[in-house]
């Protein structure tokens, strides 16, 4: 049996998006916040030796000098004549020296000291100052506890079982694990009564309520060593914590034999108290937040929308490095490099300029659409969809979404997420649209308002924000927004 072989062509069409860099490093820079692009100019500028800021100093622009005979004297050939003593053309020969070290210093690439090592300006180094007022670091909760376990008396077992105490802690100050899961007779000395030791003289330390296994014990260690007397609150949560959970405080006051008014002194009393001591010692990160866009009210009932890069550096190739790249003189791998760093600061320098373009469009469109929340406040938040603004700005709504990512708007009502003003909606019987933020703002006003004695529940939340004009909205949803906004329950917010 015969097998043939051919081969056959086909031909096929198909579509395929490839991104050039240049288009990644401008979706890059785009989604950058205004802090996160400062940092990465530095890093631009710290990696391509081509790109520089362009600064002015005042003290140039004030003293530039003026075309006369005196400024060029330097420039006129150096002649030196036998009918004088010369004077004048030895001290412009003994000035050269001095003029060519000026010119190296102001052309900067000729140095060679670091990029950014400023020699003979005077000039403060920034990243010197930045690292002066940083504060230190601040002690963690567990170097805090070890330092004041080292002080404390006691014997070495007990010692020992406390520090391996310390060490179960979570960051809240709460003991999680169960003392017995702690004792190994295997890997340690103590026994479950060490440890029983060393938990009582743990929950002596500071900050005050550290080494508790749960709520009720955290707010009792803090009320035995509350200045004050708190000998009632003492007995209530050892007494009546189910009831107090519960909130069934006439039960309280019955069993407590008091009235409901002392039992309501003694919660806010209680209330004042630190529910998660730990995180009152130790280093937690709080991110600045720095406006992007500034919304600022016109005389003319408008708003002017303006953005915060203002303080950014303007950047530019060096004029040096420019020239050197187009002398064929110098040899070619040496060109090669220059003019693929000028290549790539160009393209960074214009993405930030689209940055700033199509940012300043995208808020302005914002704006122009949510002006009754800038006239009125947060109930007239209008619904909007990334869509309905990238078809506007002209741009996909990918570009949307990256140019409002991280990003902050300063406006009278605050300093508010970009990204919040897009937002799902519904339209009532009238035709009128509410946007969710609106409804859930509408829901927490009802709250707050609302008769604490009688608090409403659910189906009479509903009917409040109907009648609000919010629209019929379904009795779960209202369940739902209340759980987001942390809301309890209608039996939970009463107060007797």
């Amino acid at each position: 049996m015969a097998m043939k072989l051919s081969m056959t062509g086909q031909m096929r069409m198909e579509q395929k998006m490839k991104l050039a860099p240049r288009m990644i490093q401008s979706m890059e820079v785009l989604q950058l916040p205004f802090l996160a692009l400062q940092e990465k100019i530095e890093a631009e500028l710290n990696s391509n030796p081509v790109l520089e800021v362009a600064e002015e100093r005042p003290e140039e622009a004030r003293e530039a000098p003026t075309e006369s005979s005196d400024d060029m004297s330097d420039e006129r050939e150096l002649v030196v004549r036998d009918d004088s003593d010369n004077v004048e053309d030895f001290q412009r020969l003994e000035n050269i020296g001095d003029d060519f070290n000026d010119y190296l210093d102001g052309s900067g690439p000729m140095h060679f000291e670091p990029k950014y090592q400023k020699v003979s300006t005077g000039d403060p180094d920034k990243k010197l100052e930045a690292m002066n007022n940083t504060a230190a670091q601040e002690q963690s909760l567990l170097d805090s506890l070890k330092e004041q376990w080292r002080m404390v008396d006691a014997e070495p077992l007990v010692k020992e079982a406390g520090e391996l105490i310390i060490d179960y802690l979570d960051e809240k100050g709460y003991l999680s694990t169960r003392l017995e899961h702690l004792h190994n007779k295997d890997k340690h000395a103590f026994g479950i009564e060490h440890l029983q030791q060393a938990l009582e003289l743990v929950q002596k330390l500071e900050p005050a309520g550290v080494g508790a296994r749960d709520l009720r014990e955290c707010l009792l260690i803090q009320m035995r060593q509350f200045p004050e007397d708190m000998s009632f609150e003492i007995r209530m949560a050892s007494q009546c914590w189910d009831e107090l959970l519960e909130n069934h405080l006439p039960k309280v006051a019955r069993k407590m034999g008091c009235s409901l008014e002392q039992v309501n002194r003694a919660i806010e009393r209680m209330s004042k108290l630190d529910t998660s001591p730990g995180l009152r010692v130790g280093r937690y990160d709080n991110h600045p937040i720095t406006a992007d866009v500034i919304v600022e009210p016109t005389p003319d009932d408008g708003y002017r929308v303006s953005l915060t890069d203002t303080r950014l550096p303007n950047l530019r190739v060096n004029n040096f490095y420019q020239k050197m790249s187009q002398n064929r003189k110098i040899d070619d791998q040496t060109r090669q490099f220059l003019q693929k760093n000028i290549h790539s600061a160009q393209w960074f320098m214009d993405a930030i300029q689209q940055r700033k373009s199509t940012l300043l469009r995208v808020s302005r469109a914002i704006v122009n659409h949510q002006k009754d929340f800038f006239d009125r406040g947060k109930l007239h938040l209008r619904p909007l969809p990334m869509s309905v603004i990238a078809d506007e700005v002209g741009v996909h709504i990918a570009t949307v979404s990256r140019a409002v990512s991280g990003k902050y708007v300063q406006c009278p009502q605050g300093i508010l997420p970009l990204r919040s003003f897009f937002s799902g909606g519904m339209e009532d019987e009238s035709g009128t649209e509410h946007s969710w933020d609106a409804v859930k703002a509408k829901l927490q006003e009802i709250v707050e308002n609302e008769d604490k004695s009688n608090p409403l529940g659910d189906d009479a939340l509903r009917t409040k924000l109907e009648e609000a004009g919010m629209g019929a909205i379904a009795r779960r949803t209202v369940a739902k927004y209340r759980k987001i906004l942390n809301i309890p329950t209608a039996r939970f917010r009463r107060r007797y």
